[in-house]
């Protein structure tokens, strides 16, 4: 007697302008769906894929669903789709953890060695045509701080260690000698040993615990001379707050990458803050970086056909994934698992 072909699963896409290519997997009853049509696109689905960082519409189809188990995010940040019901329902959730962390590590690179060789400056010098030597810093002796030392925190603080910087970090657990940072001091520490670096790099998830840590009094504690890097969520720093310290010269400079509201409005101040270097939510972002974060949904959906656990889960308390193994091994297990 033949054994009967397993039952589809049905997945619905939230995708956006640049849909991902599911056409050669097998198995699957796929439901392409826009905001407003997720709601209804989530009954009788088994998972939900948020192809599309910005898509919106997720928190009042979860209201509805009626068997969904798991939700990827194709992205590290999630707390867009963390809501309540979410957080107490049964529905496990992951992210592409990992995949952006060199790319947004080597963004870093380029914005501290921007700022410590004054190439802002340069360019601005060659529109005008003026010749004006003048002295540049280095990078080798300098001290950085990340705020945020997780996956990618992680990575950004072995790629600036590599070019004689020396990094410590601010987390949820202090700790000291672990490797990759000299010292990590617990976040409540944060304005007390921020004014002792040149460099202060934000990539913390965003959590209600990390929501608006960059304030006033903390960047009033910070160096005169230190400039400020946010590669993590835009909700971590108090815009107004920034903008009056880059205009009163309380810090030298920022580098800002993502933003509370996205696409940020042509009339918002940030654009014309003096020494302010702003890039649209682009960090993580290389050529062919849709196809590997395609990958890494498709080897989580063999492990949720084979009832195998998933891989980036998120703790749906903390808001970001818990892991003891480095992200450099968990991408060799992947890899692993691809080839076979």
């Amino acid at each position: 007697m033949s054994r009967s072909a397993p039952e589809a699963i049905t997945l619905v896409v939230a995708a956006g302008k640049n849909p991902p290519d599911l056409s050669t997997l097998d198995g699957l009853d796929i439901r392409m769906a826009t905001p407003e049509q997720l709601p209804s696109a989530i009954r009788g689905a088994d998972a939900l894929l948020i192809w599309d960082f910005s898509a919106t519409g997720v928190a009042s189809a979860l209201q509805v669903q009626d068997r969904l188990k798991w939700i990827h995010v194709n992205s590290a940040g999630i707390d867009h789709v963390l809501t309540p019901e979410l957080r107490r329902s049964g529905i496990t959730l992951t992210n592409t953890r990992g995949l952006l962390d060199e790319a947004i590590a080597e963004y870093v690179l380029g914005l501290v060695l921007a700022f410590a060789k004054d190439l802002p400056k340069t360019l601005q010098l060659q529109q005008k045509q003026q010749w004006n030597h003048r002295l540049t810093g280095r990078l080798s002796g300098s001290k950085a701080l990340v705020v945020g030392p997780g996956s990618v925190g992680r990575c950004v603080g072995e790629v600036l260690g590599k070019v004689g910087v020396a990094v410590d970090a601010v987390g949820r657990t202090p700790r000291h000698g672990d490797g990759t940072f000299g010292s990590v001091f617990a976040q409540h520490c944060l304005k007390d040993v921020i004014g002792n670096y040149g460099y202060v790099v934000l990539t913390a998830p965003l959590t209600p615990e990390t929501e608006g840590m960059i304030n006033a009094p903390v960047l009033d504690a910070m160096d005169s001379a230190a400039r400020l890097i946010n590669v993590g969520r835009g909700p971590l720093i108090v815009e107004d707050h920034l903008i009056a310290a880059l205009n009163k010269g309380t810090i030298a400079g920022a580098a800002i990458d993502v933003f509370q509201h996205e696409p940020l409005p042509p009339t918002h101040p940030l654009w014309t803050t003096p020494n302010t270097i702003i890039s649209p939510h682009m960090a993580g972002d290389f050529f062919e970086w849709r196809a590997a974060a395609l990958e890494i949904f498709v080897r989580n959906l063999r492990r949720f056909r084979s009832g195998t656990e998933l891989l980036n889960q998120i703790d749906k308390e903390a808001g970001y994934v818990r892991s003891s193994r480095s992200p450099s091994s968990v991408l060799q297990e992947q890899q692993k698992e691809n080839a076979s």
